[in-house]
């Protein structure tokens, strides 16, 4: 892979630019993970060198995000955002719906702002997985309400399509990741992107949409066939979007955080929709 030194951003981060989504990962007898059905090998990904790679991307505010291979201990998670400091990090846990009210007044503390439901995008259709999963995502909700949090779902396009009543309902702020997993060869015209673009403007536009893991949608080479998705959601909602690195990329590793960062010069000319996506809109939904 080319080092930092060697790529290049297309176009200035503005101040406070954000990576809204991104991991860490420390060493294994720190930090054991979950060894059983793990979509990955979990690299060490440790946070000096994220923070090297944010510093050469020009940003300066970090969104941890819980990885699966951690379940719910968010222990390795945790202790980097403790090492970063709330001024400058927030992070989205995993959790039990039902956890201790003192645990989660002390993630507070430190810049845990949301929760994460993470159903793997490759998950095959299962047949009333949906309607199990609305109990715990209504619980959450109360939790989130009750502490200023929001939810955020990795769902594959299927799972996402099935839960859209419930999302439409939903009472608090909650992110997408991934496009909400559709597909770029699908484009525009499909009824799940289309019900993408209706959900960031609906009722009280609590939806927001994260410009992540575009590798998952797109398997071409500068994933052009990404630009008509992301170009429909910049113009639908420029105030609804948030950018995350994905770091460090995991079974996607071959690809270049720079060359996603840079995705973001040819989806729009607009040095003013890019501040949205990466300090305004981050501001609003992880208060910084």
């Amino acid at each position: 892979m080319t080092s930092h030194a060697e790529e290049k951003t297309l176009f200035a981060a503005p101040p406070d630019a954000c990576d809204a989504h991104f991991h860490v990962f420390g060493p294994i007898e720190k930090y054991p993970y979950e060894s059983s059905q793990l979509r990955y090998a979990p690299p060490l990904a440790p946070l000096a060198e994220y923070l090297g790679l944010a510093k050469s991307l020009g940003l300066t505010r970090y969104v941890f995000v819980q990885p699966s291979a951690y379940g719910r201990d968010n222990s390795c998670m945790l202790d980097a955002m403790k090492d970063v400091g709330i001024a400058h990090c927030r992070g989205i846990v995993d959790i039990d719906e039902n956890a201790p009210d003192s645990m989660l007044a002390g993630m507070h503390a430190i810049g845990v702002r949301g929760v994460r439901v993470n159903v793997s995008p490759v998950h095959p259709h299962q047949t009333g997985l949906a309607v199990s999963m609305i109990p715990r995502i209504k619980r959450l909700e109360t939790r989130c309400a009750e502490l200023g949090w929001h939810l955020d779902f990795l769902l594959p396009g299927w799972l996402t399509a099935e839960l859209m009543p419930v999302l439409r309902a939903l009472q608090v702020p909650f992110s997408m990741a991934h496009m909400g997993m559709n597909l770029a060869r699908d484009g525009v015209d499909a009824p799940g992107f289309k019900a993408l673009l209706d959900l960031v403007n609906s009722g009280d536009r609590l939806a927001y949409v994260k410009f992540t893991g575009i590798y998952r949608m797109s398997k071409i080479t500068g994933f052009t066939d990404t630009d008509p998705l992301a170009k429909a959601l910049i113009e639908a909602a420029p105030d609804r979007l948030i950018w995350g690195s994905d770091y460090p990329h995991l079974s996607f590793s071959e690809n270049s955080s720079f060359e996603l960062f840079n995705l973001l010069a040819r989806w729009t000319t607009k040095d003013s929709v890019r501040r949205q996506i990466l300090t305004d809109n981050p501001s609003r939904l992880f208060g910084f």
